[in-house]
């Protein structure tokens, strides 16, 4: 899946540095992912968990929060009302991209901010939150700033250790981080809710959840990470959470723009990645693209693999249309069609074309089960050469090309 670097400013005179998940097929929905405290967006859970919703179809942008990271700014003064600032900016970017609806993902601090966040973003903007170990008031996590805070208070500013890297904190970062009621903002959320908490979380304990859970409307759900630690260090960890967060999600996310359905024919759309094509057949919607090794993402069939598959599907759908109509005792009917780019079995059609270029081929294997006859098979394998796509493919097939 391709990763993109992003670049977004804010009005505060500094960029902040995020990195966008795109899916390598269809984008189902989109998403903006916030970090725990003192993290980044380069952090394993982060990176694991954005990975792999876009791995469920959902572009997912993690960006580092002021002043840690490659984002501009000072954290020792920006306290918590500067990530909600951050996300606000964040999801105004998400939105112009990729439109209204995102889901909003938040791991332990990042959680709390993106709840509290959720007010402040434009009416119809967020689809739904899912939080992450997250606390239930902000200040909880000054418990893990080690240093002297009424000093900070006194003085204005002054060293602190967090998670066993220094940082300069001010009175300011202090008095921001405080001023939040996060659960009188949790009651007033309108959009579905997804708690996700480890019952051996030890740095957030699993209260935190039981008080964010009340305070929220329906819908709401709970998720438990038995097991898991609080960082979500174990790659197992995030991923689970980031598969139960994205198909709950996706119930909630729009439905992603496409072109409309056509009357006739199929359309083919450009924009999955390297290779990979979104197909919009009748009121159907897939994905062709190409394996990994030949630089794809191997989000859907190939190209030839669908003209296989036609052949295939066809063939088997004749088999048993003609068996059920003379009533025959067909249980099963199995094709396997591949092709052959560079045909070199002996016959005549090989000889027929001495000089010409590489001759392809398309080898169909028929396995017939079923309490029939000889005769019963020899017609069947008879009527399989007869299937529509056959004709089509063996006949006098034109393609004729115009713009749009």
């Amino acid at each position: 899946m391709p990763t993109e670097t992003i670049e977004i400013p804010t009005d505060r005179g500094h960029t902040l540095a995020g990195s966008l998940e795109l899916p390598g097929g269809l984008v189902r929905g989109a998403a903006l992912y916030a970090h725990c405290f003192t993290c980044t967006k380069q952090s394993r859970a982060a990176v694991a968990v954005t990975r792999a919703l876009a791995r469920h179809g959902i572009a997912c942008l993690r960006v580092d929060f002021t002043g840690l990271g490659g984002s501009g700014g000072n954290f020792g003064q920006a306290g918590f009302a500067s990530d909600v600032e951050d996300l606000l900016d964040s999801a105004e970017y998400m939105a112009g991209r990729f439109g209204e609806g995102l889901l909003l993902v938040g791991h332990s601090l990042g959680g709390a901010a993106i709840l509290a966040s959720a007010g402040m973003v434009a009416e119809g903007r967020i689809a739904a939150i899912a939080t992450i170990g997250a606390p239930a008031d902000v200040p909880h996590v000054l418990g893990n700033v080690k240093g002297d805070l009424d000093a900070i208070e006194r003085d204005g500013k002054g060293e602190v250790t967090i998670a066993g890297r220094r940082f300069v904190l001010t009175s300011r970062f202090l008095q921001r981080t405080r001023e939040i009621d996060l659960l009188d903002e949790v009651s007033r959320i309108r959009v579905p809710l997804m708690i996700c908490h480890a019952p051996t979380d030890n740095v957030v304990d699993i209260d935190n959840a039981g008080r964010i859970f009340l305070a929220a409307k329906h819908p709401k759900s709970f998720l438990s990470l038995a097991g898991a630690d609080h960082l979500l260090s174990e790659d197992e960890d995030a991923e689970f959470a980031a598969d139960v967060i994205a198909g709950w999600g996706r119930r909630y996310l729009p439905a992603p723009a496409s072109a409309p359905a056509p009357d006739d024919g199929v359309v083919a759309m450009t924009g999955h990645g390297k290779f990979g094509t979104e197909l919009v057949v009748g009121t159907h919607r897939l994905l062709a693209d190409e394996p990994r090794s030949s630089g794809g993402e191997n989000a859907g069939p190939t190209p030839y693999d669908l003209l296989t598959a036609s052949l295939a599907s066809c063939t088997a759908m004749t088999m048993k249309l003609y068996a059920d109509r003379k009533a025959w005792p067909l249980d099963r009917v199995t094709v396997r069609v591949r092709h052959e780019r560079n045909h070199r079995h002996e016959g005549e059609h090989v000889e027929a074309m001495a000089g010409a270029e590489a001759i392809q081929a398309l080898l169909r294997d028929i396995l017939i089960e079923g309490d029939l006859d000889d005769s019963q098979r020899a017609r069947l394998m008879e009527i399989a050469d007869r299937c529509p796509v056959h004709r089509t493919l063996e006949g006098d097939l034109h393609i004729h090309t115009s713009p749009a």
